[in-house]
């Protein structure tokens, strides 16, 4: 398993967009549906600071989930960030799309997964980073994974990497001063 401190400096250097998966990665996987029928979803906290932290710093973000669902709607609204595709069951062509839409190449990019259909993604990204309780095979093919599991705080631990590989956490720090 190689860690994320293990990732290429240069490679964490040339990241401009940051594209996730949501279940199983800004969530712990779980799906909650309250006895009326409407489905809930816990977000972590740390997770969306990091996310507004990479956007606030000039960096591109993305969801990109093969369900679609109001709540995963409603956070990317939260977090104003630059897309989030839903209904993406394949998920290839629609990584492809997001890479222009956001203006960046596919080396530019970071995917972080947890499951089968986030591999291509992961393959086709600059650096592709597993969530520490992601399926084996995605763990298999990943260039880093997480200490901590999806939902947790993993995608704040690759942004704040990212943040302090790029030399943009002390200027953030400067705002909070």
């Amino acid at each position: 398993m190689n860690l994320l401190s293990n990732i290429d400096k240069d490679k964490l250097l040339k990241i401009k967009a940051v594209i996730t998966d949501v279940d199983g990665v800004l969530t712990d996987g779980t799906i909650n549906y309250t006895t009326s029928g409407e489905q809930m979803m816990k977000f972590d906290a740390r997770d969306g600071a990091g996310i507004r932290y990479w956007c606030d710093c000039g960096g591109k973000f993305a969801f990109l989930t093969g369900r679609s669902s109001a709540m995963v709607a409603r956070r990317a609204l939260e977090l104003n960030i630059d897309k989030a595709v839903m209904n993406a069951k394949v998920k290839p062509p629609f990584f492809d799309s997001l890479l222009q839409e956001l203006g960046v190449t596919a080396e530019e990019a970071l995917y972080i997964g947890d499951d089968l259909p986030d591999i291509s993604c992961m393959q086709r990204a600059g650096i592709g980073v597993a969530v520490a309780d992601a399926v084996t095979e995605v763990i298999d093919i990943a260039d880093g994974v997480t200490v901590h599991s999806g939902g947790r705080g993993a995608v704040r631990e690759v942004i704040s990497l990212l943040l302090r590989t790029q030399n943009k956490l002390e200027t953030l720090m400067e705002k909070y001063k």
